[in-house]
């Protein structure tokens, strides 16, 4: 089965939502790289200070991934070091955004860079290197065959290869919460190596700065998309920023909290409308 494509995209007038400091650097990478004319798959990775790591997540990226010839799209997120050319270097588009405003914000813009290229299916990678590039056609696949919209990996049904009791213990705790809200059972609730169908990001309403994630997993959930879990790896963190920049653990966990509930109370009564007019038009 083919995946469909996105849905038309107004590229003007989508343009004119994105934020200011967003603007130009979107401006700059479409006419780089023309709207349109992008691969089925969009790899979008988000990166800020990931110099020593993006090159090589990069190149580990698969051509093809569940028979869908790939592109990387990396935004730098008011990166300080050579991020950005290194990231082109190894062969990825780059949309170099000169302001920092967090890795939700990047992968927001990274969705939209995507959409506007084209792409049926969008699938995201840190680049601190933690996620096995080659593992996407595994992500991917569920929303080929038609059995999902939304696909997250796993670390818990999957392999983790970090050390840290206290962040495994909160990815179960955060797992068992989401999946009370949701009405679905998620074993994984912040896994960097996830797919969507296109639709899916351009339905779903994404505010936070960082925690994305989650975000992107409760809002995709009450929408009434399809989602999925496939068995991942997660690896050591590499030497970016990334493994400096999300703080303690106690910080975080209350942070990531925060963004849950915060998704769950602005999403929970458009679910409640929708399944009401679905009870009508089936009555």
């Amino acid at each position: 089965m083919t995946v469909a494509p996105s849905r038309p995209f107004a590229l003007e007038d989508e343009l004119r939502r994105l934020a200011p400091e967003e603007r130009g650097a979107a401006a700059a990478f479409l006419d780089a790289h023309p709207p349109g004319e992008g691969a089925p798959l969009a790899v979008v990775i988000p990166a800020f200070n990931e110099e020593p790591t993006v090159a090589g997540v990069v190149t580990e990226v698969p051509r093809e991934a569940a028979g869908l010839a790939t592109e990387v799209i990396v935004v730098v997120d008011g990166a300080t070091d050579a991020t950005a050319s290194e990231a082109a270097a190894a062969g990825a588009l780059v949309c170099d955004v000169s302001v920092n405003r967090g890795q939700g914000a990047a992968l927001r813009l990274g969705y939209w860079l995507a959409r506007a290229r084209g792409a049926a299916v969008i699938a995201t990678l840190d680049g601190d290197g933690q996620y096995e590039p080659t593992e996407l056609a595994r992500v991917v696949e569920p929303l080929v065959a038609g059995r999902a919209d939304w696909v997250t990996g796993s670390r818990r049904l999957g392999t983790e290869l970090t050390t840290d009791s206290v962040r495994h213990a909160g990815v179960r705790v955060f797992a068992a919460v989401i999946s009370l809200l949701i009405g679905q059972r998620i074993t994984d609730p912040a896994c960097g190596l996830r797919a969507m169908r296109s639709e899916v990001a351009a339905s779903v309403v994404l505010e936070q700065q960082q925690y994305q994630a989650s975000e992107l997993m409760i809002s995709a959930a009450l929408s009434g998309f399809r989602l999925a879990e496939v068995p991942t790896t997660m690896r050591d963190r590499g030497a970016g920023a990334t493994a400096t920049k999300k703080g303690g653990n106690f910080g975080y966990g209350v942070r990531f909290a925060r963004a849950v509930l915060r998704t769950w109370t602005r999403d929970r009564r458009a679910a409640r409308r929708r399944l009401r007019s679905e009870k009508t038009q089936n009555s």
